[in-house]
């Protein structure tokens, strides 16, 4: 397949996960993809929510391909006595897979503070059963430790640090062996493919087979996302991770097209024309169903009420909502199937 940028895709990749975007902390993210937008040649519109859509061209009935810009994080629940701080998680993120974590802390004011997820008690030199035996829980014995000399709650409110507080955990983004392994690659890595789509469209002035928007979503991780959608969409593609795992089909190599998730099955007659795409194509997939916890913007938009069809596409995934990884192969098929669908000139 034809104009797939590796080095575009991973470039953009990386410059999105530079921006925390914890969900509802979309101003930066937003401001980035919309410049990102206009260096590939198209204007960006913004929604008040802090989504960003794009118009890729072509004529007809509007497809919509989304990708969301939100990442798991945290929010102060309250400052502790001893200056460390309560969290609570900000979509599906546990315990497990972020204690020992870097953080950054966003306050109010606009400060910044870095700090660390931890356990207490915290060191099993000194208190091996707790920590044995005990399962880490945000309201009981998780904490956010600040790099600050703090040792009251008076010295952390002092901070300017308090309720409501964002706090995004480091990324720590890393290539080897074409794996890619960072936290939300769920899903930073789709939009990077999505601006890879966009960027092969404008360069190569390729015809489209319909009207297609792109749209950048913020609040996908608690569920709307693309609960609004523009006049006129009769289908929406959701471009999204393939968790692994017992019993899925997917592979970090491949793309899957889902047949279903946690909620409901998708449209059968949309997933029917990506399989046969993909199929006449020669693009290397799966058919997977995804439950019981997993579900996409196309979902969404659905339960808003839209009239639309809804399909969705996405790189095979292992550590979902943990520290990802997946394949420049996984993002490659992705994109080839899209390119497929939308642009047949281009296969």
């Amino acid at each position: 397949m034809r104009y797939f940028d590796e080095q575009y895709t991973l470039d953009s990749f990386r410059d999105l996960l530079k921006v925390d975007s914890t969900t509802g902390q979309y101003h930066a993210i937003q401001e980035t993809t919309a410049e990102m937008i206009r260096e590939l040649g198209y204007d960006p519109l913004y929604t008040r929510k802090g989504g960003i859509l794009a118009d890729l061209g072509g004529e007809g009935e509007p497809l919509v391909i989304t990708a969301h810009l939100d990442d798991i994080g945290l929010m102060v629940r309250h400052v502790n006595a001893d200056g460390t701080l309560n969290v609570c998680p900000v979509g599906g993120l546990y315990p497990f897979y972020c204690v020992t974590e870097n953080v950054r802390v966003y306050t109010g004011e606009g400060k910044v503070y870095t700090g660390c997820v931890c356990r207490k008690p915290n060191s099993i030199h000194v208190t091996e059963e707790e920590l044995r035996n005990t399962l880490g829980d945000f309201r009981t014995n998780v904490c956010i430790v600040l790099d600050m000399p703090v040792k009251s709650a008076a010295d952390t409110k002092a901070l300017g640090i308090d309720t409501g507080d964002f706090v995004a955990l480091e990324p720590r983004f890393t290539l080897s062996g074409g794996y890619i392994k960072s936290r939300f690659v769920d899903d930073k890595a789709c939009a990077a493919v999505l601006l890879n789509v966009m960027k092969a469209v404008r360069e190569n002035d390729l015809p489209l087979t319909r009207k297609v928007v792109a749209y950048f979503a913020c609040y996908e991780e608690i569920g709307h996302g693309t609960a609004w959608l523009p006049d006129g969409v009769k289908d929406i593609l959701a471009l999204d991770i393939a968790p692994t795992g017992p019993d899925q089909n997917s592979d970090e190599q491949k793309v899957s097209i889902f047949a279903k998730d946690s909620r409901f099955p998708y449209h059968s007659g949309m997933t029917a024309e990506l399989r046969e795409t993909a199929k006449k194509a020669g693009i290397d997939y799966v058919m997977d169903i995804f439950t019981p916890h997993y579900g996409t913007d196309g979902d969404g938009s659905i339960l808003a009420g839209y009239d639309i069809r809804h399909a969705a596409i996405g790189p095979g995934t292992y550590n979902s909502h943990g520290y990802e990884r997946t394949h420049i192969d996984g993002l490659r098929s992705t994109f080839d199937l899209v390119m497929a669908y939308i642009a047949p000139d281009a296969v």
